[in-house]
């Protein structure tokens, strides 16, 4: 992990519960390495288990209305001029759209858990002005657990934080599978549901 990242991850320890907030909001980081240093500050005993699932949510969920704001507001041109400051690729948003559009509204909640799509899927919720309350709802159901199991890892991992990408892998493969599955029920019963009305 480079030195760029630690002094960053240091500079918001101090800032507490709203260090781990602000580290999600500003996407600097990957989610992952923000959570897990934050499980890592739980078993210092620097900050508590629950404030810490608080913060880790409340950050994750602006990061995600912001982007999707962002494609409410300004479409997919202005997300294609401005999107590389937030780490936003046009390919990003080219399978974000392509989901959004094949599998509904509640893609919302499955891809939070998808590489290449975990971030860029609020995009295309905000350009197809998708309700923000089943939007804020969907995405705070697929953070709360994401936040909790990042923070868990870290806590264990102690010292050791910094490999928690590879100690999640294990994890990370199931949690995908079931996120998937669930998706495909949701996406099964939209279709049933337009069929029949």
């Amino acid at each position: 992990m480079s030195e760029f990242i630690f002094s960053i991850l240091d500079f918001l320890s101090h800032l507490g519960y709203f260090g781990i907030a602000l580290g999600l909001m500003i996407e600097i980081i990957p989610s992952e390495i923000v959570l897990g240093y934050g499980g890592y500050m739980i078993s210092q005993g620097h900050i508590n288990y629950f404030g810490a699932i608080i913060a880790g949510t409340i950050g994750g969920t602006l990061a995600q209305l912001f982007l999707y704001w962002a494609g409410y507001y300004g479409g997919r041109p202005f997300l294609e001029k401005y999107g590389k400051y937030v780490f936003i690729k046009k390919k990003h948003i080219d399978v974000s759209e392509e989901w959004f559009r094949k599998y509904g509204a509640g893609v919302i909640f499955t891809a939070r858990f998808i590489p290449v799509v975990r971030h860029a899927i609020s995009i295309p919720a905000g350009i197809a002005k998708m309700s923000a309350s089943k939007f804020t709802l969907y995405t705070v159901a697929a953070i709360i657990p994401w936040t909790i199991l990042f923070l868990y890892l870290g806590e264990v991992l102690g010292s050791n934080w910094s490999h928690i990408k590879e100690y999640a892998q294990p994890y990370i493969m199931p949690i995908i599978i079931a996120a998937l599955v669930i998706g495909v029920i949701y996406f099964l019963i939209q279709k049933t549901r337009k069929t029949t009305n």
